[in-house]
């Protein structure tokens, strides 16, 4: 009788997602939305270690650093968190809670690169927040701007460096003090030395009001600052309208005057298309894209590159619209229209009523990467 020989049993074969290293760059490349990686987590328990790693987490978020959603907004007066995606994207408004409160002479300045600039006007602090993981870091302002900080209007930005790894404020002011020599001032921190550098300071143009009532130009906290390129730009009201630039690389602070005819109209400082400061003014119907060019004798001017006709586009009848917001990293305005509140893509055109009011707030969008896992 011929005796049964046992085959050898063969080893199993591995598939690309049985590499570690290679499972998790593939899931480094899922959408950057909310519900992506707890999704994932559900596939196996391999995946589920891997996708609620904290490690990967942040491997995560700067991976989609450059194109971040747009998670909701926060109010620039009380810094309450509504949020703007659907389920499962939708974020709960109470996830982005600021412990300790919000003071009443408290502002919110603005939020960029997942970070939220607030200034405590009692205890001449800023606070840096990072909604997502929860960080707070207080910062003192320069003590030679402290003594006299009630007699200023403080203003500011904040940006991450370093591969996000730390970030920097940048201060700003008017100084009013000398009406012969009215000026502007900034002063950057920075995280990874713990310290400010010294005063910057720029002229401010000495403008006749026609009025006849006098108004110090401040550097409005009632607009966001805008990135773009390699400077920051804040608005300019009072005696002077216009704007306020400080150049990154240069360390530097210039003021950038904006046409009489484009004054006459509600105007956004926003990120051009492009790259590039640009301006978004409010007409009757629609809007129009303003962008800011420099030849190369370095003479600047504004060019018209479009116009968008939002009664159009949004089915409106009233020809009352307010920009209440911009996210610069998505080219997304926020817009209210007696009564209902829009987010406008500029690029795609695509829309989305968000809700009604009747209150005409600040919105200051919150781009950031955020899973369930983030804590």
């Amino acid at each position: 009788m011929r005796s049964l020989r046992r085959r050898p049993r063969s080893r199993p074969v591995k598939t690309p997602l049985d590499d570690d290293d290679l499972l998790a760059e593939i899931l480094l490349r899922l959408p950057p939305q909310p519900s992506s990686l707890p999704r994932a987590s559900l596939v196996c328990k391999r995946w589920h270690s891997l996708a609620s790693d904290r490690g990967f987490s942040r491997r995560f978020r700067i991976h989609h650093r450059d194109k971040p959603p747009v998670l909701g907004f926060f109010d620039g007066y009380s810094c309450d968190f509504q949020p703007t995606l659907e389920p499962p994207n939708r974020v709960p408004p109470g996830r982005f809670s600021l412990r300790g409160g919000f003071g009443d002479r408290t502002r919110s300045l603005g939020c960029r690169h997942g970070l939220v600039l607030i200034f405590d006007a009692e205890r001449n602090q800023f606070l840096v927040w990072d909604p997502v993981i929860g960080d707070q870091r207080r910062i003192a302002i320069p003590s030679g701007l402290a003594t006299r900080a009630d007699k200023l209007l403080i203003n500011g930005a904040v940006f991450r460096t370093g591969g996000y790894a730390h970030f920097q404020v940048v201060l700003t002011t008017a100084d009013n003090d000398d009406k012969q020599r009215r000026r502007a001032l900034a002063c950057v921190y920075s995280s990874e030395t713990g310290l400010w550098g010294d005063l910057i300071s720029t002229p401010l143009p000495s403008e006749v009001p026609t009025s006849g009532y006098s108004v110090p130009t401040v550097v409005f906290p009632g607009k966001p600052s805008v990135l773009a390129g390699n400077s920051i730009y804040w608005m300019l009201i009072g005696n002077f309208n216009g704007i306020l630039e400080f150049d990154l690389e240069k360390q530097s602070l210039a003021v950038i005057r904006v046409p009489e005819r484009m004054l006459q109209f509600q105007f956004f400082m926003m990120r051009a298309e492009g790259g590039g400061l640009g301006l978004l003014l409010v007409t009757g119907s629609g809007i129009q894209l303003w962008k800011r060019n420099t030849d190369c004798d370095g003479v600047a001017s504004w060019a018209l590159g479009r116009t968008i006709e939002l009664n159009k586009l949004l089915s409106l009848n009233s020809h009352t619209k307010i920009v209440i917001g911009f996210a610069e990293e998505n080219n997304v305005v926020f817009l209210w229209a007696c009564g209902p509140v829009f987010m406008v893509h500029l690029e795609s055109l695509q829309f989305k009523k968000l809700f009604e009011t009747n209150i005409v707030s600040e919105y200051q969008p919150f781009e950031s990467v955020f899973t369930a896992g983030n804590s």
